[in-house]
């Protein structure tokens, strides 16, 4: 069975372009399989917190470096982009170990309260 890595390598040489758009293309196919590997695989011993920020700012940095491809400047789109996306990432994180936290605290007072009384 053929894995992923080398069915999107073997598609990345079947493009049919330009000799110029050909290199483009396989150059940044392969660079955009290389990140995913290594951002799926760098994720394991992050908190929810962080892989949450770290998220938002890959997140922030694409969509960023597209609206600045869009207006005339990808790289300052993407450093845009980045920075609102790893604030946005890490403030969602927060909250969500807020909530976690805040439900917790009271499933521990709910059970001492039963202990309490049936003690």
């Amino acid at each position: 069975m053929q894995s992923v890595v080398e069915w999107a390598l073997e598609q990345s040489e079947q493009a049919p372009t330009t000799p110029n758009e050909e290199w483009t293309m396989r150059q940044l196919g392969r660079g955009l399989l290389l990140v995913t590997l290594i951002a799926i695989g760098g994720c394991a011993e992050l908190s929810e917190t962080q892989q949450r920020t770290l998220t938002g700012g890959t997140a922030g940095a694409a969509g960023g470096a597209l609206i600045g491809a869009i207006a005339g400047n990808a790289g300052l789109g993407a450093a845009i982009g980045a920075g609102s996306g790893l604030l946005g990432g890490y403030l969602y994180g927060q909250h969500e170990a807020s909530k976690r936290d805040a439900y917790l605290k009271g499933v521990s007072n709910g059970y001492n309260q039963a202990q309490q009384q049936s003690g």
